[in-house]
């Protein structure tokens, strides 16, 4: 471990030293890539509990940029919000509300600005999974303008709403995807990595926090992403949604919700 942060400051200098090249390819990529939508379907919905369960249903808020806005599904009940929820209620055995809040395109900075404010406005969740990295990645956001934007956002949602637990999602497998060519495809990786580290550190300092892993996308990358290479299709959110719900479940068994009646 000693030796991680000086491989880590080599990483990202070598990313910037790559900037020029970075730039060239990713404006191929931006050329050829399909444009995807978000999902269109309804914003909020439900997963239903076991036949008959009395308790409330727990409030499941998905905020954050184009995988919490469901691009490479159509409908949100196939991404990250329906997903998780249906997830939590086969865990918990209530059943699950949710509700997204998110833009396409969006940073850490862009959520503090844009979607904070209604979020904090909105009903109280028990749960809020938030979903960032990858646009920071790409316009090589500083890393400490990064946490400080994270950060932001839990203060903010913790002031309207108190102590809701909070799941930030870590970067996905930026070294999978099927169209980003090398060294573009390594180089971001390595990117990817710093980002990791600064989302298990804003993770860390707060309480009812989990960063949570993105799975890999296995031995056949096409299964997982959706047509554009870039975002996960249906496959790739179902197995995200699962490997999400063990960390989530783990805060709303912790105490974080007290009781069914509020």
């Amino acid at each position: 471990m000693s030796g991680r942060p000086a491989l880590t400051a080599a990483a990202q200098a070598l990313v910037w030293l790559s900037v020029p090249l970075l730039y060239a390819q990713g404006r191929g990529v931006r050329g050829r890539v399909p444009r995807l939508p978000e999902a269109a379907a309804e914003r909020t919905g439900a997963a239903a509990g076991p036949a008959g369960a009395g308790a409330e249903p727990l409030r499941l808020l998905v905020l954050g940029e184009s995988t919490a806005a469901g691009v490479g599904v159509d409908s949100h009940r196939d991404g990250l919000a329906g997903g998780l929820a249906a997830e939590l209620a086969a865990r918990t055995g209530r059943a699950v509300t949710w509700s997204v809040l998110a833009r396409s395109g969006a940073t850490a900075a862009d959520s503090v600005r844009l979607l904070l404010p209604p979020a904090s406005a909105g009903e109280r969740p028990d749960l809020v999974l938030l979903a960032h990295g990858v646009n920071d990645l790409l316009r090589l956001t500083p890393l400490r303008r990064f946490e400080r934007a994270l950060t932001e956002l839990a203060r903010g949602l913790r002031a309207a709403h108190g102590p809701v637990p909070l799941v930030y999602t870590l970067m996905p497998p930026m070294r999978r995807f099927p169209t980003l060519p090398e060294p573009l495809r390594s180089v971001l990786g390595l990117r990817a990595d710093a980002l990791d580290l600064a989302i298990a550190r804003v993770a860390a300092r707060l309480p009812a926090a989990r960063a949570a892993p993105t799975p890999a996308a296995g031995p056949d990358a096409t299964a997982f992403f959706a047509a554009d290479g870039f975002h996960p299709g249906p496959t790739g959110y179902h197995h995200w949604a699962a490997a999400l719900a063990g960390p989530a479940t783990e805060l709303l068994g912790a105490g974080a919700v007290a009781d069914s009646g509020r």
